[in-house]
């Protein structure tokens, strides 16, 4: 919102020394941002003077009208002679005054002027248009100043233009809309200087007359609870926007269309109330304002066709045939409170009967309406921040005033105004909330008085508030909450808490206390969160990299990982407003968004990639219903805490790790080794260890899982219960997500984990070990794990460690066996262990997976 303080000064009276940082601090202490204060004396440098022309040659033989002129400018060019300018535009005579700018000026857009030679003759300046000056945007002619203008030629052009003024722009917050006015804006100084404040909406506007203004009929109340129209009959088609108008509106940034248009967006700015002109010459019937019809079309004052949407309000001109919606509803001819349509708009030069209409629009309606059509209009801007429900009647009483005084033109006697405005109710409120929430003692008087500058009206109880300071009236003596009712330009105020912020806001940002809370003594990490971090370190030490992935997912993505229709991680939780409506789930494994990371590494140019992640995932609980509505001026029971918990998903904490390409790289010492599934076992493996749960309590056995490979998965459990899976990705699921073949994928739940075991410390021994090699012969079905489990409780103490290192399949096994290759290690800590103690604590051991497994050493 852009607006020079000539125009605020209307109606506040701000001192005339009001300096640029005074102004901008006085409004950014009431929290409107100010975005720049501009002094347009600065916009044009250098000599700009008024000029009286003297004499004019019309010069001949160009293609266009050419004159050479004698302008006036007193003793602004140092020698007091006429200056000689040669200027192009004819829509002035000897004696009137102009605006002159002589060389070494500069104009906007950093136009230098000096004198030169142009048509034969040399121009030393030039003779300005409004456009020229930045005025406005006509630049048919030049800028030809009122027969009585006081100044002499000679003097300073700037003030006579206008161009002293100083232009304030702010940015206004979604929950300020009232603040997108000059009203609304004055109203705020006044409060931050404490001066008097005149309000341009409190003038007598006449109401609605047995005879309508218009026909029109309201199809729905919800979407428009007031509408009012006014006639104005005979307006001069030619009458030009006064030059006052039109610069107010170009320094808000508004072009200038015509002399009905432009008073409705000066309106707009004054007031803040948007309003529209119809040329009712072009109407053919009575006005209907309704819900569009899906497939209805109108084309806007833009030149675009939209298709309009059933949500859309429109208004309808009922002589026109409408094949979409019926005839009856009628054709649309403005897309309302965003922009009009075609049809039925104001054309200059040749509208003479105006229809104005001001209404009031839900502002939930246009803001959709303007984001679904984008078409984000200074009129729509307003809307969806919410306006005065009490304005149209003064705008429309202030439009034809302005219409018939610079236009001509009789306005009709009947006025139309539906009103279906629901009058708003009194926020029950705490005088001490105030000091409670800032921490600034505000009196209860002092409170009342701070609202009641806002607009509202505030009673205490069925009395009004005392005139002590401190002290409030109440009926039985004690203390009592305030009935306030908000005004009606401040639809933002709904709750208790936002009348706090009034309260605070207009008696000082600055009172406010910045004081830094004592911090209370840290109790460092969690055990949860050290057994995290080591995972992740763990993870990192075996080459590893981190990533941290968007919890967001697409439906697709649990396709393509292959998860079954039942299967429990399909059931996502959907986010109400997602960031992309294209991943509007959250997720339920990990391996999703990891191996999206894991695509997108390897469409980059990597090839060997080990990526993982500690995060949440989130699960659903089943029949939850819609989280309770919690209100903000009270903390919520522990009923409403409770009934909330019971929504929010189920989020535990998960660990992936997922790897494709060389796990161990090929070089000149020879071939590397690629991933595979063992690699992702073996990163389970990191984690569980890292977990601190011992080996002895953790078991590896073939399982069948998406997203891996039924013959390549295994599941991991603790204490014989589940805690993830890992192996080798399925083909399929591989060939979906654009992977690489063979890629392996690990995935933990970290939650259900089981505290970790209390490990004694290691005895050290001197003594020199024991080696043996035993080859065990099983079945295919029978598990490396389990072979290993029996050899180590079958050995006893003396067994320091026990590792696989061969896997051996032929036909002289048999079919269906297999034989396992494992090394184990004997050690004493208190002597060196004899040829017959270390055979005996082999047969033990083989022994022992025998009587599990059914293992028969090969070779016996």
């Amino acid at each position: 919102m852009r607006v020079a303080i000539s125009w605020l000064r209307e109606y506040v009276d701000l001192p005339a020394g009001l300096g640029a940082e005074e102004l901008e601090r006085a409004l950014t202490n009431l929290g409107l941002e100010v975005e720049s204060i501009v002094d347009q004396r600065a916009t044009v440098s250098g000599p700009l003077v008024v000029g009286e022309v003297r004499e004019i040659e019309e010069l001949t033989g160009f293609k266009k009208p050419i004159r050479f002129c004698r302008v006036d400018v007193g003793d602004a060019n140092g020698t007091g002679e006429p200056q000689e300018i040669v200027c192009g535009a004819t829509n002035f005579v000897p004696g009137d005054k102009v605006v002159v700018i002589l060389p070494g000026g500069v104009l906007p857009g950093n136009f230098a002027i000096s004198a030169r030679k142009t048509y034969g003759r040399v121009s030393n300046g030039m003779i300005c248009s409004s456009r020229e000056l930045g005025l406005s945007d006509e630049h048919e002619g030049i800028l030809v100043l009122p027969a009585d203008t006081p100044a002499r030629p000679g003097d300073d052009a700037r003030p006579v233009v206008g161009l002293d003024d100083v232009l304030v722009e702010l940015e206004i917050t979604p929950d300020r809309g009232y603040a997108l006015s000059v009203r609304g804006i004055a109203r705020e100084l006044s409060h931050a200087l404490e001066l008097p404040y005149r309000d341009p909406a409190q003038l007598p506007a006449p109401g609605a007359t047995a005879d309508p203004a218009y026909p029109v009929e309201i199809r729905d109340t919800v979407g428009c609870d007031r509408f009012a129209l006014r006639l104005v009959r005979g307006v001069d088609p030619a009458a030009p926007t006064p030059e006052w108008m039109q610069r107010r509106l170009v320094q808000a940034g508004i072009r200038t269309i015509s002399l009905p248009v432009d008073i409705t967006n000066y309106l707009m700015l004054e007031l803040g109330q948007p309003m529209h002109a119809f040329d009712a010459d072009r109407l053919g019937g009575a006005l209907v304002v309704r819900r569009a019809v899906a497939g209805e079309r109108l084309t806007t004052l833009d030149g675009v066709t939209r298709e309009l949407d059933a949500e859309d309000m429109v208004i309808c001109d009922a002589g026109l045939p409408n094949p979409v919606a019926g005839d009856a509803a009628g054709a649309p001819v403005s897309l309302a409170a965003v922009m009009g349509g075609e049809t039925s708009e104001v054309i200059p030069g040749t509208t003479t009967d105006v229809l104005f209409e001001a209404a009031h629009w839900d502002p939930v309606m246009v803001g959709r309406t303007a984001r679904r059509h984008r078409l984000f209009s200074e009129a729509a801007k307003r809307w969806e921040r919410g306006v005065d429900p009490a304005l149209p009647l003064v705008a429309l009483e202030r439009a034809v005033e302005l219409l018939t005084r610079h236009g001509g033109g009789t306005a009709t006697p009947e006025i139309t105004d539906i009103d279906h405005v629901t009058p708003r109710g009194p926020i029950m409120f705490d005088p001490e909330l105030p000091t409670r929430r800032a921490g600034v003692e505000y009196p209860a008087a002092r409170v009342a008085a701070l609202l009641e500058r806002v607009g509202c009206a505030v009673v205490a109880g069925p009395e009004r508030l005392a005139e002590d300071p401190g002290t409030v009236a109440t009926a039985a003596g004690g203390p009592t909450r305030l009935s306030v009712t908000p005004p009606s330009w401040r639809p933002d105020l709904v709750e208790p808490i936002d009348l706090v912020e009034e309260v605070v806001r207009l008696d000082g940002y600055d009172r406010v206390p910045s004081v830094l809370p004592q911090a209370p003594a840290g109790n460092g990490l969690t055990a949860q969160q050290r057994r995290r971090r080591s995972l992740g370190r763990a993870l990192a030490e075996q080459g590893y990299v981190e990533v941290i992935c968007y919890p967001f997912v697409a439906p697709e993505l649990l396709d393509g990982l292959g998860l079954p229709a039942d299967d429990p991680r399909r059931q996502a939780v959907r986010v109400a407003n997602p960031l992309s409506d294209a991943e509007p789930l959250l997720r339920t494994t990990l391996l999703g968004p990891l191996l999206a990371s894991l695509r997108r590494n390897l469409s980059r140019g990597q090839r060997d990639v080990a990526l993982y992640e500690v995060g949440l995932v989130f699960e659903p609980r089943p029949g939850a219903g819609e989280p309770p509505k919690m209100s903000v001026d009270h903390r919520p029971s522990e009923a409403e805490f409770a009934a909330a918990d019971a929504i929010v998903p189920h989020q535990p904490w998960h660990v992936a790790a997922v790897l494709a390409g060389e796990v161990e790289p090929t070089g000149w010492w020879g071939s590397g080794r690629r991933a595979e599934w063992s690699d992702a076992v073996q990163a389970a493996r990191v984690v569980l260890a890292a977990a601190g749960i011992d080996e002895e309590r953790i078991r590896v056995r073939s399982a069948e899982r998406a997203p891996w490979h039924p013959g390549r998965c295994a599941e991991l459990l603790v204490d014989e219960r589940i805690v993830g899976y890992a192996g080798e990705l399925h083909p399929a699921v591989v060939s979906a997500l654009e992977l690489t073949r063979r890629t392996a994928a690990m995935e933990l739940d970290v939650d259900a984990l089981p505290a970790p075991s209390v490990a004694p410390a290691p005895r050290i021994s001197g003594f020199p070990p024991a080696l043996i090699d035993v080859a065990l012969v099983v079945d295919d079905a029978v598990a490396a794990a389990d072979v290993q489990r029996a050899l180590v409780a079958g050995a006893g103490e003396l067994l320091e460690s026990v590792r696989l290192f061969d896997v051996y399949v032929s036909e002289q096994l048999g079919t269906g066996r297999k034989s396992l290759a494992y090394k184990l290690t004997f050690r004493a800590p208190d002597r060196t262990l004899t040829v017959e103690e270390a055979v005996a604590a082999r047969d033990a051991a083989v022994a022992e997976a025998s009587a599990r497994v059914g293992a028969v050493l090969r070779g016996a």
